[in-house]
């Protein structure tokens, strides 16, 4: 009986740490939907209330961390166990990146001049979040339920987020070329449409951990492009040459040096950009 109590007693631990889980998953969501709609609007105040909250969602992200290495330490589960508090641990960081997304965001708008237009891809925004939410959603339902079919299905949704990121470049950098007094404005809303971008990113990973919970293998789920995952098309991702400008701000310069690579050197190059600070 004292080992049934026991088990029983780790059991619903776990319960409560899926719970808490789901909670900063909710936190995270509400974070991403509140900073995609003041930036639309130029709500600065609430663009500055997702900034300010992202501490709950740090708060949120150590309790978790601390209880899950409790249990550990105190429990030293095997197997399925330890494998389910490992990726608890890898999921409620990716959970907290994405919150980071929301608040770069938010960021994002303070810095943005209300009288310069959306230069027409608000809707994408927008819909790049539906789609990147849904993908979340999807993964948290996957990892309570245990569904490794489902999180072997979502990555693939990742190539509607890819298809909308690339029509907002587009424009962006067209319009960037073209009227170079819209660089500063349009390098802004090319970094907010890069954080939702990999929000998806992120999302796959979680689905990768579910995957290792259930089947005890680590698989790189990443190169899945609509429900292909043969290893030829892996070997295709893996040869592009990728180039990383740097700049102390990730402001005009490196997205412009950016843009004049994807000009003209087309595919060959898998291009991005960052800044120092």
């Amino acid at each position: 009986m004292a080992i049934l109590s026991t088990r029983e007693t780790f059991d619903r631990r776990l319960r409560e740490l899926l719970s808490q889980v789901l909670a900063l998953g909710s936190m995270v969501e509400q974070a991403v939907l509140l900073s995609v709609d003041a930036l639309i609007r130029h709500d600065r105040s609430s663009s500055k209330r997702v900034i300010d909250e992202d501490q709950k969602i740090n708060e949120k992200r150590c309790w978790i961390e601390n209880e899950c290495v409790r249990l550990i330490a105190t429990q030293q589960p095997v197997g399925r166990d330890v494998r389910f508090l490992a990726a608890i641990l890898e999921i409620i960081t990716e959970l907290e990146r994405i919150g980071d997304y929301a608040k770069g965001i938010g960021k994002i708008n303070l810095l943005l001049d209300k009288e310069l237009d959306d230069m027409g891809i608000f809707k994408d925004l927008t819909s790049m979040a539906d789609r990147g939410l849904s993908m979340l959603n999807l993964a948290l339902v996957a990892f309570v339920n245990s569904d490794v079919n489902a999180a072997l299905a979502i990555p693939a949704d990742d190539d509607n987020v890819d298809h909308l990121y690339n029509q907002i470049y587009l424009k962006l950098t067209q319009r960037m070329i073209a009227d170079t007094t819209t660089v500063e404005h349009a390098s802004h809303l090319l970094w907010a449409a890069h954080n939702l971008e990999r929000l998806a990113d992120r999302v796959i990973n979680i689905c990768e951990r579910i995957v290792y919970v259930s089947t005890g293998e680590i698989r790189e789920l990443d190169y899945i492009m609509t429900g292909q995952t043969n290893m030829s098309d892996k070997k295709k991702f893996e040869k592009v040459p990728k180039v990383l400008f740097l700049c102390t701000h990730n402001s005009a310069r490196s997205q412009m040096a950016e843009a004049f690579l994807r000009k003209y050197a087309g595919s060959r190059f898998e291009v991005c950009s960052a800044g120092l600070e």
